[in-house]
């Protein structure tokens, strides 16, 4: 087949062609954020749009185009959406069998300081559920849960937001690290140490972030040591799992220690003062008591201690070099692979942009969680496979939204990469020159605050600051990470986000007041995350591997 070349300023000024390259998110943004419209109505339109734009202003020929799309639709459902169904499959499970309530309980019952139960659940069990599930997942079930324990729905939800930052990068068995490397065609393990290397800072803060939210700062020093014993697990255990074993573990293995240390510490200190809210009936206080023996909650735990092992073995190189041996199928992809042509200035000479599709159907980290969901059903009670498998077909169904939007977004991304229009964009962005690292966060935190998804940013954005770190002399991958650290932070603000914690907390009708709520803190993050990353790009280099 013929080859194409890319251009990258088709318009005559790169500053109107990367103008009109962002058209496709301008309309992402109108639907998701002033529209409400739902994810995957807004992603079909704007990719419809990136397609035509592509093919008339960009000249690449349609079939092309439209090729380059399917590509990346197929990458959202393999290996991404098989992470998703497989993960949200094990939490119907636990729901479905009632020891989903178990685990509620042992959570409950450690502590009844508000400001305390909303580190547990909302800091340490969000990361826990944002690890094995991400996509929304986190933010539904500890926003319930806080309700459920007794807490305001504003700050139910509101907390749940702003928690739901620090494990945000490495979600869904480390998906959005995985999908910033493919999409700028970087090494998964210097992205996931470089995240490692950001958002540890951001960790060791947020439960203290969240207790002065909650009750003020004079408050929040009542349980100072509680706050740096949850801050220090995170971030301490975020560091060491990003930065030596990969980007699939540090949510699930934080979460625990920090579940486990904090619950141990809380066995031995308790605060002078119990906190409960200013709004409160005083029915709502007293200590929770355990309704189960410890046989009964480690049994309730087991399916998530199971997926947590096999999601270990599953990253290990010599592991996934054995099932790759087994049954590897790479596809270069028809009609595409090697046919359009990257060229100056992006690249040095004319390279052809490879398009191979990796169906690696025993290694992908998804296939991990199937298993450790066959082994669960082993220990659920009174659960066999048939209710098991049904349960995994309405997974699919209940997923069927997520799912098209996903597909939509990696579409999108893909062929505004293919087309050059990520590029052009990139290409626009070097006029801000040295400056360019400080805005490489706020780029992916823009990214999350309008497709809601850490992993999505990374899609559309990670060619582009993997170009724009390079015209600029910055180390791309650290500008690469940057827009996944920086899009942690947008997540609270995102109209998805916001739209999956008020269904949870019943604040149906009230994402304006949560929007409110989390904006500030939203913004004071990403600053942080722009300060560190534009001091590891020229000061503290040092820092990067």
């Amino acid at each position: 087949m013929e080859s194409w070349i890319q251009a990258y300023n088709p318009l005559g000024s790169i500053l109107v062609s990367a103008l009109v390259a962002g058209i496709p998110l301008y309309i992402l943004f109108y639907m998701l954020a002033v529209k409400r419209m739902a994810g995957h109505k807004a992603a079909i339109v704007a990719t419809l749009v990136a397609v035509l734009l592509a093919i008339f202003a960009w000249g690449m020929p349609a079939g092309l185009a439209l090729n380059a799309t399917v590509y990346g639709a197929a990458f959202g459902l393999f290996p991404i959406v098989w992470i998703v169904i497989t993960a949200i499959w094990i939490y119907n499970m636990t729901v479905e069998s009632g020891e989903f309530e178990i685990i509620k309980n042992s959570l409950a019952s450690i502590t009844d300081d508000r400001r305390l139960q909303a580190i547990l659940v909302a800091f340490a069990f969000g990361s826990f559920i944002e690890g094995t599930a991400g996509f929304g997942t986190p933010v539904a079930i500890t926003a319930a849960m806080l309700v459920g324990l007794g807490f305001n729905p504003l700050y139910a939800a509101g907390i749940c937001l702003i928690a739901n930052t620090a494990p945000v990068a490495f979600g869904a068995i480390g998906i959005p690290i995985v999908v910033a490397a493919k999409v700028s065609d970087l090494e998964v393990m210097k992205i996931s140490q470089i995240c490692g290397r950001q958002l540890p800072f951001l960790s060791v803060i947020v439960p203290l972030w969240l207790a002065v939210t909650m009750s003020g700062f004079k408050r929040a020093m009542e349980v100072l040591p509680a706050v740096l014993v949850a801050g220090v697990c995170f971030a301490g255990s975020q560091f060491i799992f990003s930065n030596y074993h990969g980007p699939y573990l540090p949510d699930i293995m934080s979460a625990i220690i920090t579940i486990v240390g904090l619950g141990a510490f809380l066995r031995v200190w308790k605060p002078k003062n119990v906190w409960h809210f200013p709004d409160e009936a005083p029915s709502a206080g007293g200590p929770v008591k355990c309704e189960y023996g410890m046989g009964e909650v480690l049994r309730a735990w087991t399916p998530y201690i199971i997926l947590a092992v096999m999601v270990l073995l599953w990253g290990l190189e010599s592991v996934k070099k054995f099932l790759d041996g087994i049954l590897l199928i790479k596809i270069s992809w028809p009609g595409l692979h090697n046919v359009v042509l990257k060229t100056a200035p992006i690249v040095a000479k004319d390279v052809p942009y490879g398009a191979v599709f990796n169906l690696n159907l025993l290694s992908a980290a998804g296939t991990a969680i199937f298993f450790s969901g066959l082994l669960s059903v082993l220990v659920i009670p009174k659960y066999g496979f048939g209710k098991a498998f049904s349960c995994f077909n309405r997974t699919i169904y209940q997923l069927r939204f997520p799912i098209l939007t996903i597909a939509m977004i990696l579409g999108l991304a893909y062929i505004m990469n293919f087309s050059g229009m990520s590029s052009t964009m990139g290409l626009a962005f070097t006029a801000t020159g040295s400056l360019f690292p400080f805005f490489a966060p706020i780029l992916g935190w823009l990214g999350v605050f309008l497709t809601g998804s850490d992993t999505s940013s990374n899609a559309l954005f990670g060619s582009l600051q993997k170009t724009t770190a390079q015209q600029i002399g910055v180390d791309p991958a650290l500008c690469v990470a940057a827009n996944s650290s920086g899009g942690v932070t947008g997540k609270m603000i995102s109209p998805q986000s916001i739209s999956v914690a008020t269904a949870a907390s019943n604040m149906v009708g009230r994402e304006g007041d949560i929007f409110r709520f989390t904006l500030p803190h939203s913004i004071a993050m990403v600053l942080v995350v722009s300060v560190l990353t534009m001091l590891q790009a020229y000061v503290l280099k040092w820092m990067l591997p």
